[in-house]
């Protein structure tokens, strides 16, 4: 025979030793060689994978408890060992084993043993097994007393071996005859101490005679493989005759081997054999895996097997040997671990035979009681079951396995073979002893109701039993087996005489799985989710057509793979061998495993396919008899102590089955869950709470059923095909309904859902948040009762998860991924997401990565409502700004989601309903609930402004949508979804608007409301894309449609053909101004600090080819550029503000009258603006001289009384020849040149406010064109010191930081003390410019349309981002004034005064100066007030080429990282 395929991985860990080992032999024996198994000697080509050099020290040990295995000098047996030969052998090969003798088997063995031990020490002599010379009759520990005798006198003869100092390794191999599989617990310990009794004359022999040895005490009787006629050496029975029970269930066999195994270990652990130094013996049992059903086959055959598996019993600690042994599997050799290098005894095992079991809660009474008013029958008998009441129950029964048998439910603690006791009477479903008083079972709630009560089982036994009466569950038994047990009910209920079978009303519970999901892994066809609901099928099918008048519980499948919590938890005392035997495939595998992995999914399409088979309407054939899933197991997490571990109370000795704690627990769940309405069903129950027995309602006393579950908000969905992809789809663009497990929502009370189950006159209830009924995450009923999004897709999946319950906020755990918030705005849309995604990453029932998600998000009636009281901080860039990130972060996070952007109400449908019934709505409170909204006059401007930034807000979502910014990955898209954009609001027949769809506060949607949501939302969804329905009509008869087979998709961009329509061409670079703040002060003021814009009458510049406005213009390719002053950013006037935005047209929104803006291209119009070509600091005292003579000999101009506006900016021209003479363009000169400027300013002109702009970043200005200017112009070439600097060059540095200096020299101008004495002047700095993001176009490049024909002046777009820039800077206090500029195109940038704070900012309504700073001086520098002082933060315009190339190289790889990290910025 040659060497099995299951021996290969054992054989690898083996090497030959060396020379030859020969036999402690009787002189007709042979040598090794001629004897050994084949086996053997394929072992000799496999490598070794233990580290020889962490076992042990280098001295050998002095204790038999620090014994490593390069201590051991020697290995021997006693006792006889002989295996089976493979089943699948020819006769021929039996033939050949049944020669072999067991002293061959025992020589193959330890020759194993030794050739292990020869790779800790080489020096390890050859082994011996010894047999003594028999005489018969003989008893076995006779035998063996003998074969001690033999050995002890060879080891003394053997001249190779020290025999005082040398450690020895003694195999014991003996097998207890008289051993069955069930007795009493007294009974097995005083049997196995009669066995020990027998080998101790042995055993003290040894003591007495041999120093330094190791004796292991083998037990072969549990070996699987081991021969039945010949187990080793067998002790004779004691006098006392052993009582088997016959009982040879799997349950019964681990049990009882693990009782047999705990006996022997707690004899000897507290023997003389573990109190000495030099001789230790421990036992060590041989338990094959507990076979099931369909293995079929011994798991062991050959001595190899059985030498590797001693060895790796040696290398476990005593008392936790739990791992059964299987030839079956792959399982490598143990190696001692560098914490325990040694050979495991009792001492050193700190074994501990009764664990401290750890601090359990206070316990309650084992009873409950009952006080429910209505506990009376119907008037008359039912009919029908969706009428019947629970004292109109007469019979009661049950199927299932071992939990519903009732094992070790009243086990002692601690008692293990109790478990193999079926406590019936306490049976969670079915058990009637005593009362509910004394044991909560569901037949002791039931007898609170009629005590007639007929059918429950009562006292200990099998279903056989007088006392089973209808509890026919079986231990052990499968999903298979469970048509044998209906049918044995039915007859059973047919032949009882106190049953009237035909009348009496019958509740039966069926509950099966546990058994079929710990075998999963070794059958996994026979045990495939479509076998488990066929079975259950069949048997469902047996009552439905032989039993009359039945309510049946079909309860869920538990989640099982929480016992492995129980099971790996160390501090827990649990008898893991039984566990790991009773449940392997849960234990046996690694957390990460894809075995695992595999078992979670098919114990998720248990439950799921459960209730499949029952929601088609299989059962509700007839009026009385139904099918109701009762999913109170489908997530159950496990009962922790005060200390936070595994509560072991709630479960029987064996840490497998119920308690009677849980037992009592499970019966009112199931109770509960019977009186909860189908759809509303709670599908997990806390162990740890209260017990808490509801009554029924007094409005609805009937048991729940599917048909008397339908009211209301229901919907029907008639779709035939509801299947999922066949396998799961790894594009959101091949996404069916049945495809999505997880569903989210965010936003604000819409979604939150405020009021929606609210009384029509109960204003304070439109607080309550009624998230189970929201449109797009409640989970409350079923589509029967309750239209919601998550209520279709579980008609697709009935596994989906993650939306809300009941009522409460977006904390509560029932709310789960329902986290919109009441009130919320845009701005706190991200701080919504964060949470949803931490709470999808961190919730068991979410996979993460492979879960499909479906997430609706509804944002912007609150923003809105405010927008009034502060339009910058409410406009629509910020809105889309704040939506983006929120997206982004979704984009960034989230794997496989497909994301709802629901548009927003209408506030104009707002205003109809609020204000067109006075008498009905809170008009009083129109201020508080949405003022700026509701609170504006009809056809006035804050209404005109309010359609226009709504439109705004719409106009955003649509762009930022269409932009393709959340398609660049195949597992995520967001779909903007419109039925929202308009509503046709209902109406009663004499014309008045229909408010039963309003809550009693006239804003939000009631249910009604809400169902027309859902079905929207949901046709929607299956609308592609350009056809979607953006018109919602409350009164229409919504049908939810099906996918089709052609179209069978959520619909996306892609899977849609559709095309995004192309954007229209931007006719003009102006904006849309939606403040209504535009008066001037009551009187002319005094003091600059209480400057509003309306009191500018004057406005300036000063500057170079920037203010000049150069080449912002296309102009003829053959000429020079021209200075376009009229679109000049801080001074033109051309056209108005909705056609060219320029400061000065702002403030003519303000000021029509302004004066000294320019005005196309002729000096001779350029009004105030004194700025020239080429200009650098040094030329800014000549200009503000000119400027000065200029306002002085203008009679437009009333020098004393007219406030000016004066905007500087220079010192791009001063970098570009920097390298020229840095000495005269060095950053004091620059900063010198400008102070005088400033300085004349001050001294000649009252009455005036100087904005400084910062210089703009140059260093990569060269760099940026890229070869994309039009034309080679000279603008670029005159600026020498970049044309000659490489990038990275010393040169360069040295640019960049003078570049730097100028900024933070002129940050300083703000807080100059000498421009703080009087009141009518100041100067700002206004920072935009100090850390400016480049644009950028789709592609990533370079937005060369900001940019003028030379690719180094603005064009007219340019001008007009700068003009916002600096206005927005302007209203911005000082301090916090925005350091970069925004790039993204809107017409609703510009930011308003708002009525708190109506002035221009400077450093005193700032905030940031106090009265009496306005006279101290520093002692450092009186000339600045160095507390204020900020530092600046180098930025820059035009970032270079290594810059973009950079992010095209990061943008490649990276496409859905969507923020751009470096100074760069897309849109």
């Amino acid at each position: 025979m040659g060497l099995q395929p299951h021996l290969l991985l054992l054989g690898l860990l083996l090497l030959p030793g060396q020379g030859t080992t020969q036999v402690h032999t009787f002189p007709e024996e042979n040598t090794l060689e001629e004897q050994l198994w084949p086996e053997l000697q394929g072992l000799k080509s496999f490598p070794f994978l233990c580290n020889p050099k962490k076992s042990g020290s280098n001295t050998p040990s002095q204790s038999v408890h620090s014994l490593s295995p390069s201590d051991i000098k020697f290995v021997a047996a006693i006792g006889n060992v002989e295996t089976l030969p493979d089943a699948g052998a020819a006769e021929a090969e039996r033939q050949q084993w049944a020669g072999k003798r067991p002293q061959q088997a025992c020589m193959a063995l330890v020759t194993v043993l030794s050739d292990v031990i020869r790779h800790f020490n080489p020096s390890v002599l050859k082994p011996v097994c010894t047999f003594g010379k028999r005489v018969l009759p003989h008893s076995g520990a006779e035998d063996l007393w003998i074969q001690a005798k033999e050995l002890v006198r060879g080891m003394k003869k053997n001249q190779q071996l020290d025999f005082q100092n040398d450690w020895k390794l003694i195999n014991v191999f003996f097998s207890n005859t008289s051993r069955c599989h069930l007795g009493p617990s007294s009974q097995q310990h005083r049997h196995v101490a009669g066995g020990m009794d027998k080998l101790t004359r042995m055993l003290d022999y040894l003591l007495q005679e041999v120093p330094r040895a190791f004796v292991n005490l083998v037990d072969l009787s549990g070996a699987a493989g081991v021969s039945p006629w010949h187990q080793g050496t067998q002790l004779r029975p004691s006098a006392e005759p052993y009582r088997c029970s016959g009982d040879v269930s799997k349950l019964s066999k681990v049990v009882t081997q693990w009782s047999y195994q705990d006996s022997w270990e707690r004899l000897l652990a507290f023997s003389k054999y573990s109190e000495q130094e030099s001789f230790a013996v421990v036992f060590q049992p041989f338990y094959g895996t507990a076979l099931s059903p369909h293995a079929g086959e011994w798991p062991l055959h050959d001595p190899t097997t059985l030498a590797l598996n001693l060895w790796n019993s040696m290398m476990e600690p005593a008392g936790q040997k739990d791992q059964p042994f299987s030839a079956n599997e792959s399982r490598l050799m143990r190696c001692p671990s560098q914490e325990n290098p040694y050979l495991f005894t009792y001492r050193n095992s700190n074994y501990l035979p009764n664990l401290k079991k750890p601090q359990e809660k206070p316990e309650a009474r084992d009873g409950a009681e009952l006080r429910c008013p209505d506990k009376d029958p119907s008037n008359t008998i039912p009919t029908s079951v969706h009428r019947l009441k629970l004292a109109d129950i007469k019979v009661i029964a049950a199927l299932g396995d071992s939990l519903t048998a009732g094992n070790g439910a009243g086990a002692t603690p601690g008692d293990i073979l109790d478990v193999l006791t079926q406590y019936r009477g306490l049976s969670w479903s079915v058990g009637g002893d005593g009362n509910l008083s004394s044991s909560i079972t569901l037949a002791n709630i039931l007898r609170e109701f009629n005590p007639s009560l007929k059918g429950f089982s009562v006292g200990t036994g099998k279903e056989n039993s007088p006392g089973a009466f209808l509890n026919q569950a079986v231990a052990g038994d499968r999903a298979e087996n469970l048509p044998v047990q209906a049918r044995r009910l039915v007859d059973l209920m047919k032949n009882a005489t106190s049953i009237n079978f035909q009348e009496d009303w019958k509740i039966i519970t069926v509950f099966i799985g546990g058994n079929d999901l710990c075998d999963f892994c070794n059958n996994p066809v026979h045990y495939s989710p479509q076998n488990f609901t066929d079975n259950i099928g069949k048997a469902l099918d047996i009552l439905h057509a032989e039993v009359p008048r039945a309510f049946v519980n079909l309860v869920k499948v538990l989640e099982i793979i929480n016992l492995r919590e129980l099971y790996l938890e160390k501090k827990v005392s649990c008898p893991r061998l039984i566990l790991k035997n009773l449940c392997p495939c849960v234990l046996k595998f690694d957390d990460n495993s894809t075995e695992l992995a595999s078992l979670i999914e098919v114990n998720r399409k248990y439950q799921e396919r459960t209730h499949q088979l029952v929601e088609g309407g299989r059962y509700d054939t007839r009026e009385d008899f139904t099918v109701v899933v009762q999913p109170f197991f489908e997530k159950v997490d496990m009962p922790k102590t005060l200390e936070g571990l595994p509560d072991s109370s709630y479960f029987a000795p064996d840490c497998f089955h119920f308690s009677k704690k849980s037992h009592g627990h499970a019966a009112v769940a199931l109770w509960n869950n019977m009186l909860e309405p189908v759809g509303r069903k709670a599908t997990q129950h806390d162990f740890e709470s209260k017990i808490n027995i509801t009554c029924p309602n007094k409005d609805w006393p009937f048991l729940s059923t599917y048909k008397n579950s339908v009211q209301g908000h229901g919907s029907q969905l008639l779709c035939r095909d509801k299947a999922p992809s066949a396998s799961p789809p790894t594009s959101v663009h091949a996404l069916r309904p049945a495809d999505i497990r997880v569903v989210a929502a965010l936003g604000d009370s819409l979604t939150a859902g405020s009021g929606i189950g609210s009384k029509p006159d109960d204003l304070s209830d439109v607080t309550t948040q009624y998230r189970g009924l929201s449109y797009s995450s409640g989970g409350d009923g079923s589509l029967e009762t309750v239209t919601t999004l998550p209520n279709i897709l579980r008609k697709f999946n009935s596994y989906l998860t993650g939306y809300a319950l009941g009522t409460g906020s977006a904390n509560d755990t029932n709310a789960f991924l329902n986290q919109a918030v009441p009130g919320a705005k845009a701005e706190e849309l991200t701080g919504q997401v964060q949470t949803l995604v931490q709470r999808m990453k961190d919730d068991h029932r979410v996979n993460f990565p492979e879960d499909w998600k479906v997430i609706t998000v509804l944002i912007g009636g609150n923003d809105l409502c405010d927008y009034c009281t502060d339009s910058n901080h409410y406009s629509a860039a910020n809105f889309f700004d704040r939506l983006r990130n929120a997206l982004d972060i979704l984009h960034r996070e989230v794997p496989r989601a497909l994301v709802n952007l629901v548009d927003f109400m209408s506030p104009s449908v707002t205003r109809q309903v609020y204000l067109g019934n006075p008498d009905k709505c809170p008009v009083q409170q129109a201020s508080v609930l949405c003022n700026c909204v509701l609170t504006p006059r009809e056809s006035s401007l804050e209404l005109a402004r309010l359609e226009a930034i709504t439109r705004a807000y719409q106009r955003s979502m649509r762009e930022l949508v269409e932009s393709g910014r959340y398609d660049t990955r195949e597992d995520f898209s967001v779909v903007l979804q419109p039925f929202f954009h308009s509503i046709r609001l209902p109406t009663l027949e004499d014309g008045r608007l229909d408010m039963s769809f309003f809550t009693p506060d006239c804003i939000h949607p009631s249910q009604k409301f809400h169902s027309q949501l859902s079905r929207a939302l949901w046709v929607n969804m299956l609308e592609p894309l350009g056809r979607k329905t953006d018109t919602l009509d409350l009164t229409a008869d919504i049908a939810l449609p099906c996918p089709t087979q052609n179209e069978p998709f959520l619909r996306t961009l892609r899977n849609s053909n559709y095309t995004y329509p192309t954007k229209p061409a931007i006719e003009n670079w102006g904006s849309d101004f939606l403040c209504n703040q535009w008066n001037l002060s009551n009187s002319v003021p005094t003091s600059v600090h209480e400057l509003r814009p309306a009191d500018i009458k004057v406005v300036a510049a000063l500057g170079d080819s920037l203010t000049t406005a150069v080449g912002a213009r296309p102009g003829n390719p053959s000429e020079l550029l021209t200075s376009w002053r009229g679109v000049s950013w801080s001074i033109g006037g051309d056209g108005i503000l909705e056609t060219h935005t320029t400061l000065p047209n702002i403030l003519k929104k303000f000021n029509p009258q302004v004066f000294g803006f320019s005005t196309g291209t002729e000096k001779e119009t350029a009004g105030l603006n004194v700025a020239v070509e080429g200009a650098r600091a040094r030329d800014m005292p000549a200009q503000a001289r000119d400027l000065v003579e200029r306002m002085k000999n203008s009679p437009e101009i009333n020098l004393e009384k007219d406030w000016k506006l004066i905007t500087l900016f220079v010192g791009r021209n001063d970098l570009c020849h920097y390298c020229e003479n840095p000495e005269a363009h060095s950053a004091g000169e620059y900063v010198r040149h400008i102070q005088q400027a400033l300085d004349t300013l001050y001294k000649e002109l009252p009455r005036a406010f100087v904005n400084v702009v910062e210089v703009m970043e140059l260093a990569s200005l060269h760099q940026g064109q890229g070869g994309k200017c039009d034309r080679p112009l000279a603008a670029p070439s005159n600026c020498t010191c970049f044309r000659h600097s490489q990038e990275n060059s010393p040169e360069m540095q040295e640019l960049k930081k003078v570049n730097w200096n100028f900024q933070s020299g002129v940050s300083r101008f703000s807080y100059w003390h000498q421009y703080l004495q009087r009141e009518d002047f100041t100067v700002v700095v206004q920072p935009f410019f100090q850390n400016t993001l480049v644009p950028l176009n789709e592609r990533g490049g370079v937005d060369l349309t900001f940019f003028s024909e030379d690719c180094f002046h603005f064009s007219e777009r340019g001008h007009a981002e700068m003009a916002i820039a600096l206005w927005n800077n302007m209203l911005e206090p000082v301090g916090r004034k925005t350091t970069s500029n925004n790039f993204t195109y809107s017409r609703t940038k510009l930011k308003c005064p708002s009525p708190e704070s109506p002035y221009l900012h400077t450093l005193r309504n700032s905030r940031l100066l106090q009265d009496q700073t306005e006279t101290d001086q520093t002692e450092t520098d009186p000339k600045v007030l160095t507390w204020a002082v900020p530092v600046a933060v180098g930025g820059g315009l035009v970032v270079g080429v290594g810059t973009m190339m950079a992010w095209r190289a990061m943008r490649g790889r990276q496409r859905d990282d969507t923020p751009i990290i470096l100074n760069t910025m897309s849109f």
